[in-house]
């Protein structure tokens, strides 16, 4: 792919940039998106009846084996081009800021080092009743386990439709945005929010915001370049042309 010579120039020129990434950087690893991860014994739940607070309270042995089982799906996944390009971004850019809305910890894997992740991630669990990251448990047999201090039952820490961002990450994904000069969209389908604020708080700030995506999204009118393809394609591309100078 040829990139335009004044995207380039903005980048090469960057004193901060920011990356957004979103499911379809997951999917070229091999990690189903949210919705398409319902097959096999699991097609019959809409992923709305297990990713709430009340459908754990309801049956949290059923949620918990629900994560069990991505979390096998993202364990099997290897971290693909566009995200060792990402890891090498950090590198390169002093300011680089990399968020994230996938819960599957490919980035880190990639070796990217700072990662935001506003979805929370699937590999820690957490005490449902502290909110509070639990590495050690008994293990009983019982499902999902309890919390060694309070006795709570244990979930994966991640989102929950009904559940609020966590404040810290949100916080300094927003940051970032408004203070980037290059904000990168990159394989998300910009719908959900308030992910989807952050490349138009960028254009706000007077960032240049590139967007990466096979597809057409809500963002595509408004981007100040669109670069039409797969992320693992494009990014190792893009860094090459940056870096050469």
């Amino acid at each position: 792919m040829t990139f335009p010579e004044p995207l380039l120039r903005a980048l090469r020129n960057a004193r901060k940039v920011a990356a957004l990434t979103g499911a379809g950087v997951s999917a070229e690893s091999g990690v189903p998106t949210f919705r398409n991860a319902q097959t096999g014994l699991w097609a019959q739940f809409k992923p709305e009846e297990l990713a709430t607070p009340g459908a754990f309270l309801k049956n949290p042995r059923l949620v918990w084996e629900w994560y069990e089982w991505r979390r096998q799906l993202v364990q099997n996944a290897k971290p693909n081009p566009a995200h060792f390009a990402l890891a090498e971004m950090e590198n390169k850019f002093p300011g680089f800021t990399l968020i994230t809305q996938n819960v599957d910890g490919l980035h880190q894997r990639a070796g990217s080092r700072k990662v935001i992740e506003i979805h929370g991630n699937i590999t820690r669990t957490k005490c449902f009743q502290e909110d509070t990251v639990v590495t050690q448990w008994n293990e009983t047999g019982e499902v999902p386990p309890k919390c060694p201090r309070c006795g709570g039952l244990l979930r994966p820490d991640v989102v929950w439709f009904e559940e609020a961002l966590p404040e810290i990450p949100t916080e300094a994904a927003f940051a970032a945005s408004r203070d980037c000069d290059v904000f990168l969209c990159i394989g998300t389908s910009a719908v959900v929010y308030p992910a989807a604020s952050l490349p138009l708080e960028a254009l706000q700030h007077q960032a240049t915001v590139i967007e990466i995506n096979p597809e057409v999204t809500p963002l595509t009118s408004r981007a100040s370049y669109v670069l039409n393809g797969p992320a693992g394609e494009i990014l190792p591309g893009l860094l090459t042309e940056v870096t050469r100078a």
